[in-house]
């Protein structure tokens, strides 16, 4: 698949999947992507679990309250580091972002689904800490983003876009003329 028809074809999955695994292969080339993405000042905040164990993942996802993706048979765990870059700023949230788009069209590319689940596990409830937990991972690192993987039991549905001329112009912002 190229590059445009990943971007134009990727969706957010929230459905079922299939028992078929995630091989390792596809995993590490998954992740591979992620950490190709661009990274403010180069400082690499981010940092990735991929977790394919039938058993750690039923222990992720009995912590997800209301459960997602607890059919995937592979997912990959987003931490980051927030470490201060270019006069005084840190670019965070900028690098994991693009280390997850990234991901997802790879994802895509390969054949599978996701959805970038991070609103819902970083919530006041904290799940992410709960899932950190059984990931050991370290204090210094924050577990934002929780990506199922695999194959979708039905064809995801694209939702409705604007059209183009309503989000996107050249030269300057439209005026009411």
């Amino acid at each position: 698949m190229n590059l445009f028809d990943a971007i134009h074809t990727r969706r957010s999955y929230r459905g079922k999947y299939t028992s078929a695994p995630v091989p390792r292969e596809d995993l590490i080339q998954i992740m591979e992507a992620g950490l190709a993405a661009p990274s403010g000042c180069n400082k690499q905040t981010t940092s990735l679990i991929a977790v394919d164990d039938p058993e750690i993942l039923k222990k992720l996802i009995s912590v997800i309250d209301p459960p997602v993706g607890e059919t995937a048979p592979a997912a990959i765990c987003v931490l980051t580091r927030r470490v201060c870059a270019y006069r005084n700023k840190c670019f965070a949230v900028q690098d994991y972002s693009a280390a997850i788009q990234n991901m997802l069209l790879a994802i895509t590319a390969l054949g599978y689904e996701s959805c970038w689940f991070e609103g819902h596990i970083t919530d006041d409830d904290r799940i992410d800490l709960k899932m950190s937990a059984i990931l050991n991972v370290p204090d210094e690192y924050d577990l934002v983003c929780f990506l199922p993987i695999g194959i979708a039991e039905k064809k995801p549905t694209a939702p409705k876009k604007k059209a183009f001329e309503e989000r996107a112009w050249f030269n300057s912002f439209p005026t009411n003329k």
